[in-house]
């Protein structure tokens, strides 16, 4: 298995930031994760179906969120997190390919590896386990409580990745998450795909949108820039 479970915005402003991406889709806040005071952020979470949308916003200076926005100037994407049910083999493919982890993630029934964005390329990709595959702790405890169906988007089916050599990032991050690639820069996991293109808009390598499924498919095609990437329902 895997699939893309989670993806993270950065932006400067938490609560500006949390609105703007909320009320297009009647979203509500899922969890505010205490855990991410150790990295000097504060976060919100929105679930759409059995996925994630977080934003997280630097509290201290020196951050690597806060380098991100200088970098980058302004809100984005920061990190694509995928969901496995062997973390072994993955630690043995990061291995070899000589990747480095920056970081071990480890709460409650989940552990997660968190690559350096310079070896993977684009963005910070984290690989993730949980004791339980049908949840999903960096949520919280209550996520299943919250509204299962969201009035405007039901699911979030894909990322965005702006890198200067699409079909190069995209053979990595394929090799290292142990799936295939589509039409060279089309990652296809179990059930999302993760789309490399060129940067084109003079910000560098980042997140560059996600994709959302629409309730109403006659919204199919329409996008939203919002905290920084484009949002588009398919």
């Amino acid at each position: 298995m895997m699939r893309l479970r989670q993806v993270a915005l950065v932006a400067a402003d938490l609560a500006a930031s949390e609105a703007e991406l909320a009320d297009p889709f009647g979203w509500s806040a899922v969890y505010r994760d205490p855990g991410v005071a150790v990295f000097g952020l504060h976060n919100v979470l929105f679930r759409t179906g059995d996925r994630f949308v977080e934003i997280v916003a630097p509290t201290a200076e020196g951050t690597t969120a806060g380098r991100l926005l200088e970098r980058r100037d302004g809100d984005g994407g920061y990190m694509v997190i995928v969901q496995t049910d062997d973390l072994d083999a993955a630690r043995a493919r990061i291995d070899e390919a000589g990747v480095r982890v920056v970081f071990t993630a480890e709460g409650e029934g989940v552990t997660g590896l968190h690559l350096h964005p310079r070896d993977v390329g684009g963005a910070i990709l984290s690989i993730d386990a949980c004791d339980d595959p049908d949840d999903w702790p960096w949520a919280g405890p209550e996520w299943r409580g919250a509204p299962p169906i969201d009035p405007v988007v039901d699911d979030l089916v894909g990322v965005t990745i702006q890198v200067t050599e699409p079909a190069a990032t995209a053979a990595r991050w394929a090799a290292l998450l142990g799936v295939g690639v589509r039409d060279e820069t089309v990652v296809v996991l179990d059930d999302a795909a993760l789309r490399f293109v060129p940067v084109g808009d003079g910000r560098g390598p980042g997140v560059a949108g996600i994709e959302l499924r629409a309730v109403d498919r006659a919204r199919a095609g329409e996008r939203l820039r919002l905290v920084g990437v484009d949002v588009t329902l398919v």
